[in-house]
C-alpha cells in the first residue's frame, strides 16, 4: 500500500514538473530519487523514500509555509539555509498549492525567457 501511495505521489510531482518548458528528470548526487532540472539547474528534489520534496522559494516563503503549517512543510537540511522548502508528501497536501509552489521554484531557477512562458 505504501508503495502505491509513493508511486501516485511521485507521478503527480513528475507530471507537474515535466509539463514545464525544457525540464528534465535526473537523479541528484548519486541518489536514485528523482530530481527535476532546467538547463542543469535543480528546482525540485525528492527524498530517497519518495515521501518528501524540496523546492526553491522566494524570500519569506519558507518562514511563512513552515510557520503556518509545520505538519506539511519543513526547513530541509543543507538547502534550507538557501531558502528551499521541504514538503511532506505522506500527509494530506493541497495539490493546487503544491503545483503553484513548484511553478514558483521553476520561475526562480529558469532563464527569464522560459520563466515567462509559465502562467
Amino acid at each position: 500500500m505504501a508503495d502505491e501511495v509513493e508511486d501516485e505521489v511521485l507521478a503527480r510531482v513528475r507530471e507537474i514538473c515535466l509539463a514545464l518548458p525544457e525540464v528534465v528528470e535526473k537523479p541528484f548526487g548519486g541518489h536514485s530519487a528523482p530530481s527535476f532540472r532546467i538547463r542543469e539547474k535543480l528546482f525540485l528534489m525528492t527524498s530517497e523514500d519518495g515521501l518528501k520534496m524540496m523546492f526553491k522559494a522566494g524570500p519569506g516563503v519558507q518562514a511563512a509555509l513552515v510557520g503556518s503549517d509545520p505538519q506539511r512543510f519543513f526547513v530541509p537540511a543543507y538547502v534550507g539555509a538557501k531558502g528551499w522548502v521541504g514538503a511532506r508528501l505522506d500527509t494530506d497536501q493541497d495539490w493546487t498549492e503544491l503545483d503553484e509552489l513548484i511553478r514558483d521554484s521553476y520561475r526562480l531557477i529558469a532563464p527569464k525567457r522560459l520563466a515567462a512562458l509559465v502562467d
